[in-house]
């Protein structure tokens, strides 16, 4: 059963690993792949992402049983002047259906805490798209390099 948790600043050696998997962030090449998280950046993001996140931003590891399989995480973006969702799971782990699982349980806490609208960019050829719109995320718009999306909760 998945569920999310919040992980200690010690477990975030599956985050910097998540990163740093070149199979795993393939959908993040228009963004440069993969992305550095070395262990002296953990207590500085720990803290502004976990233990003061000032209701602007929310992370949890995803995890079945004892395998971390991805994150879930949100956070205010005053570009958008909205709330921005970001859903990874390990490539070894997908198509079990961890992602849309993942992005309900995203949703629900974003509900839970007060969130009205989340927003999601991605690039326009990410994969992710069609599980997006299949938990009620619609297009506002497409340019050639990305596209928004956006579900009202």
């Amino acid at each position: 059963m998945l569920e999310a948790v919040i992980p200690s600043l010690e477990e975030l050696w599956f985050r910097q690993m998540l990163l740093a998997d070149e199979e795993t962030m393939a959908y993040n090449h228009a963004w440069g792949g993969t992305i550095p998280f070395p262990r002296e950046d953990w207590e500085e993001w720990y803290e502004k992402w976990v233990a003061c996140h000032d209701g602007k931003r929310y992370y949890r590891y995803l995890k079945d049983g004892d395998n971390f399989v991805g994150e879930a995480a949100y956070h205010y973006d005053p570009g958008c002047d909205g709330y921005m969702a970001d859903i990874i799971i390990l490539s070894s782990f997908r198509g079990r259906g961890y992602g849309s699982r993942g992005l309900e349980i995203l949703c629900s806490a974003a509900r839970e805490n007060g969130i009205r609208v989340l927003f999601d960019d991605m690039a326009s050829d990410n994969t992710a798209e069609s599980m997006f719109l299949k938990q009620g995320f619609r297009e506002v718009y497409r340019t050639k390099e990305k596209i928004l999306l956006r579900k009202d909760l």
